[in-house]
Order: C-alpha cells, then structure tokens, then sequence
C-alpha cells in the first residue's frame, strides 16, 4: 500500500504512495525508523477508511496532508459518510491474499490458501457481509462442505475441511489484527465430523497381502498405497528403476537424494549447489518454518552413496546456484531457455509420476513416499527418535505415531524392565521373551 524511501541526502524518510495511478511522496522529517513506521502504519489506516467511504477529502484538500492529519485539515474535521459500505467477504480475502505473495509464504502453501478461500466465497457469495458470518453460518458451511465430493469423486475428509476452515481462520484474523473488521471468528462451538488416524505406515508385502483378502474398495485399496513404506531392498530397486527410465539427468539425483536424505519435495527444489558440504558429508536443509521470524534450517548427514550420485550429477550441472535444474537445451522442448531453469512443483510431481508409470511403482503418490520410507527405515533399525526428528525437521507427534509400531525392540525392553521380576533382563539370554531381539533386515 505505501512504502517507505529514505532521502539520499538529509536521511530523512519519505513516506510514498501510489494514487490513482500517480506516486506521491511526502517527507516525514524523521530519520528514525520506528518512528517513520509508526506514521506509516496511522498513514495506512486512513487509506482503508478513504477508500471505505468512511472519510472523504475534502474538495480541493492535499490527499497527503489529510491523510498525514489522520483526516484533518486546516482544523476542519473530516466528512463522515453515513452509512459506511459493506464490507464484504471477496473484499477481505481479496486484501489478504495481496499480502502474501512476496517471499513470506511458499508458493504451495499460497496455491492452498487460494483454493480454501475460493470454496469458501463459492459457499457465501462474493457480496456476503462480513459482520453476516455467524457461528450458525460457519456451521452451514461444514455442513455443506463435507456433503460435496472432490475432484477424484471421493468424500471430503475432516482433515481437508478442519484445513479450509483454518485458512478461512487466518483470513479472518489478519482483518480483525489490521482494523479491517471487529470481533473473533466465529468458529466456538462448530462441530465438525469425527476423523480417522491416518493408518501406520506398512511394508509393501504387508499391503499385498492384506488386499489378496479381497472386500476392499478402490479407494480403500489407494488409503493403504499412500501408506507405505519402502524396505531398503526396494529402495534400491525404485532407484534403479529410476536410473533407467528417468527422462531427464536431474531426476534421479533429485529422487536419490530425497530417498538417503528424507526431505520434502519443496526443500530439494530450495537446495542449491552451496548447501552440499562434501568437507563434513552434510546437506543443508533450508526449511520453511519460522522461529521467532527467522527460517529455519537442519542438516542431514550425507551417505557414501549419495555423496557420489551427488558429485557425479555435479560434473554434469547445467550450471546457475539451484542444484535440481533444466539444462538449457532439453531434447523434444519446444521451450526457450536463456540459462538454466529450477524445477518447479508441478513438474517435479508430473515427472515423478512418468517415471513410474507403467511399472510397479507406479502405485506410489509421490514424492513424500520416500520420506516417510526414510524415517521409517531408520526406526525400524532402532534409531533414537531425537536423532530421527532432527533429520526430519518434525515438531509434532501426529507423524510420529505413524511409524512408532517399528520400534520393536526398543517397546519390548521398556515393558520387560518394569514387569521382568529377575530385574535382570540385560542378563537374559535370546531366547529370553524379555531379552532384546536383533532387528531384522527391512
């Protein structure tokens, strides 16, 4: 909305704003940054209530000076219009959107916000009053909602509707925190339908053979897919399936590195050429988490065989700071290129799916199967938790609880402990039920 410039010779802040379709620019004679944020910030203000209706200029009167005089000039007050206009929902979501965009969302993240909000102004109509949304409204939407089917016919799950209305939340919230509207969301008290825990991740025979049983549905079939995780065995037959049909040099590196390393699809498209520490066998993670305003980041250890994947795909870098990149010139694209290109989301999804076409593999949703596989891999080997979540980046337990069931050993110990009446179960022997079993291969 308005910005801030500092004079190049006296340091003082301008305060800048573009009206209709003119910049206008008015010094604050201050060179105090808080200060001139302070002005700006009362500045802003009176611009949403310029444009609200509910101040009017006064003919002939310097838009910058009454906006500067919160709405005064010359001693006059300002003109109050009565009865202010509706403010409507398409108008705060439409105001909240333009605030994202600019590096403080991920553009996934933003592209789900887009299509929360489009169903929620689909519902209530782009001229709905805001001061309209009440707790019965909000409850008619749920209600609503959770009726409809999505795009693959199936039926909207509570965790998808908790998501939209929590986008909705947060819409809501900026308006009330910027003086848009008045009062909290009107959420106390709906009821929302009850979810199912995601299933715990299981072993590809263990799937197979639950659905050799036979009575489960496609979509049943599909839930427990997106449960799986690959063995070590499989992993190196997924790689090696990768290597030989990827149609791109990025693809297997890219899907190598996700496998050895855990990261999600949006950290290996951030990764650049810098971030591989060959010296101390790490890869930096960049992640987008905030910590007290700060992004985050976590190391990952990098093992032998990545690090050679990792410097083979490095002799054949298409070159620029991006690590997973389109070369220039790519064979049957018609695209011009005029230096090398990231890889966006959508065409790090396609290509994933392509590879594994026509393959077993081609079960497998994406690219998070191998991240789940990862930590998985790791539990089942008795890896201490602590050290499984600092490679993972996780903060919650929702995710833990999905691969907890393979740390066998580690459960059987803690219960024989306190119920082994010898005390001495580090004494027993193998074939002891408390004794700690060897782990299998996975």
């Amino acid at each position: 909305m308005a910005w801030l410039e500092p004079h190049p010779t006296s340091g003082h802040f301008n305060i800048c704003l573009r009206w209709q379709g003119k910049k206008l620019r008015r010094t604050l004679k201050t060179s105090v940054k808080k200060e001139a944020e302070g002005i700006m910030h009362r500045f802003e203000e009176n611009v949403i209530l310029l444009e609200r209706g509910r101040l009017i200029l006064p003919e002939g009167g310097d838009l910058m000076t009454f906006l500067l005089s919160d709405g005064k000039l010359d001693g006059v007050q300002p003109v109050q219009q009565a009865p202010p206009p509706i403010f409507t929902l398409r108008e705060m979501v439409n105001r909240y959107l333009a605030t994202l965009g600019n590096g403080t969302v991920e553009a996934n993240t933003l592209a789900t916000l887009r299509m929360h909000l489009h169903h929620v102004l689909r519902k209530f109509g782009d001229d709905f009053p805001v001061e309209g949304l009440k707790t019965h409204a909000l409850q008619d939407y749920v209600n609503t909602r959770v009726r409809r089917k999505g795009k693959k016919k199936l039926p909207l799950s509570p965790a998808t509707l908790r998501k939209e209305v929590s986008s909705f939340r947060a819409c809501w919230n900026w308006a009330a925190h910027t003086g848009l509207i008045i009062g909290a969301f009107p959420n106390k008290g709906v009821r929302f339908p009850k979810s199912q825990e995601k299933p715990p991740f299981q072993t590809w025979d263990t799937i197979e053979q639950i659905i050799s049983r036979g009575g489960l549905s496609d979509a049943e079939q599909k839930n427990l897919w997106d449960a799986v995780f690959l063995g070590l065995t499989e992993i190196n037959q997924l790689l090696q399936h990768v290597k030989q049909h990827a149609a791109h040099p990025w693809i297997y590196p890219m899907v190598f590195t996700a496998a050895h390393t855990g990261m999600r699809r949006s950290e290996l498209l951030r990764l650049r050429v810098e971030d591989l520490d060959f010296s101390w066998k790490t890869v930096l993670v960049h992640e987008k988490k905030r910590v007290k305003g700060m992004l985050t980041t976590r190391r990952v250890p990098m093992s032998p065989q990545l690090e050679s994947v990792l410097r083979e795909w490095l002799g054949q870098h298409p070159g620029g700071p991006v690590l997973f990149c389109q070369a220039i010139e790519v064979e049957r694209s018609k695209k011009k290129r005029f230096e090398p290109t990231p890889i966006t989301r959508d065409e790090a999804h396609d290509h994933f799916q392509r590879t594994m076409a026509d393959s077993k593999w081609k079960v497998l949703k994406g690219w998070h199967v191998l991240r789940h596989s990862f930590a998985s891999n790791l539990a089942a080997k008795g890896v201490d938790q602590r050290i499984i979540d600092e490679f993972m980046g996780h903060q919650t337990d929702e995710q833990r609880r999905r691969y907890r069931h393979l740390f066998p050993n580690q459960q059987r110990q803690a219960i024989c402990t306190v119920f082994d009446a010898s005390g001495a179960t580090a004494e027993l022997g193998l074939n002891s039920p408390c004794a700690v079993q060897p782990l299998s291969s996975v």
